[in-house]
């Protein structure tokens, strides 16, 4: 994997976490999810984008 094709990835994740974070707070507001859920939710993807972005900058070849 280049660095390009690495900032291609991040940018697809960042538009996928934003995308769900607002789908979440479409969730929330129409009352589906609670606060907490939520949350649980939130730090959930947020770990997974953090271990994503790990592996992808191990496979950077420089």
């Amino acid at each position: 994997m280049t660095n390009k094709q690495r900032l291609i990835y991040s940018i697809i994740i960042a538009l996928a976490v934003l995308a769900i974070m607002l789908g979440l707070s479409h969730l929330q507001n129409s009352g589906v999810i609670t606060e907490k859920t939520f949350q649980y939710i939130a730090i959930f993807v947020a770990v997974m984008v953090v271990v994503v972005n790990g592996i992808m900058r191990r496979k950077v070849k420089h």
